[in-house]
């Protein structure tokens, strides 16, 4: 490997720690929803769409998108909240199926009151000048400046949590509703108001990753669908209702997946002709993370992390 191919190898890894994070910010929520509610959220992608959305809306009427971040967070945590007083509330004593129909209706939903809203075309969130520029972290190696603010806030946003799961109140019946609802019930917590939290809170995790993602790839119709396979594909590897899983879980699939993207043809070459290997890497790049999905799931069924249940 030559001086460029370093670099390029550097530049990939901060990618898929960049999408690791993303990752994690999606299915962090995902998981504390599915974990503790035990509620199968298919919607959840739809909340990282309309973070999105109402951060580009924001963007453009207070004219800076951090102060539209911050402006729209607590809108994302509102429609959280109301998306579980509505549906997910009446869905809670329901099957999984149940669970799954009616959170995809709202995904029908809600991305056709975002084409009301916003209408069909995607909209594009302009950065500040001092975030739109590159960075060279080492030589020959240059990064966007704002995607280094992504990987920033998403370690920091993914600290805030263990530290929130592990260290206050609200964490303690969060891992508590984790390994025994009825328990947490049965001791005079008002569990409705914490499922309404959490769900929230999940809301509003979801919303960041699309705010911060919007920028790169436009807010848009649909963009919570993709996201929503690889947060469960993230929580599946990573044990559902743990926070470390989920964290360990995204930066696995999203190093695995942008990695795997980049290199893994030069890999098959080593040992196939190029023509072959050209057309193998792509289609076998695009099935890694569930191939490793399917790994865990034969070896570990509980995930890698799973929660200690009581």
């Amino acid at each position: 490997m030559g001086h460029l191919d370093y670099a390029l190898l550097f530049i990939q890894t901060l990618n898929g720690l960049q999408l690791g994070l993303l990752l994690f910010l999606v299915a962090s929520g995902l998981t504390l929803v599915f974990g503790i509610l035990d509620f199968v959220n298919l919607a959840h992608g739809s909340l990282y769409m309309l973070g999105a959305f109402v951060c580009a809306s924001l963007t453009f009427l207070v004219g800076n998108f951090l102060i539209a971040i911050l402006l729209a967070l607590p809108i994302t945590a509102l429609i959280g909240y109301g998306v579980e007083r509505t549906i997910a509330r009446a869905l809670y004593t329901r099957d999984h199926l149940d669970q799954v129909l009616g959170t995809f209706g709202l995904i029908l939903v809600l991305d056709t009151l975002a084409h009301l809203i916003w209408g069909p075309a995607g909209i594009a969130i302009p950065l500040p000048a001092w975030l739109d520029g590159q960075i060279e972290l080492l030589p020959g190696v240059v990064i966007p400046v704002f995607r280094v603010l992504i990987i920033v806030i998403g370690l920091l946003t993914a600290l805030g949590l263990m530290w929130l799961v592990n260290f206050t109140r609200l964490g303690m019946l969060i891992r508590a509703g984790a390994s025994n609802r009825t328990m947490v019930a049965a001791l005079g917590i008002d569990i409705q108001t914490l499922f309404a939290l959490v769900f929230a809170l999940g809301a509003t995790l979801a919303g960041l990753a699309g705010m911060l993602v919007a920028p790169i790839t436009e807010a848009s119709i649909g963009m919570g669908n993709n996201v929503i396979i690889t947060a469960f594909v993230v929580i599946i590897v990573g044990g559902i209702g743990s926070m470390k899983g989920a964290f360990v879980g995204a930066m696995l699939i999203g190093l695995i997946d942008t990695l795997g993207r980049s290199f893994i043809d030069d890999a098959f070459k080593l040992f196939m002709e190029a023509e072959a290997a050209e057309s193998a890497g792509p289609a076998v790049s695009a099935m890694l993370i569930y191939i490793i999905m399917a790994g865990v799931l034969a070896f570990r069924p509980q995930g890698l992390f799973p929660p200690k249940v009581r």
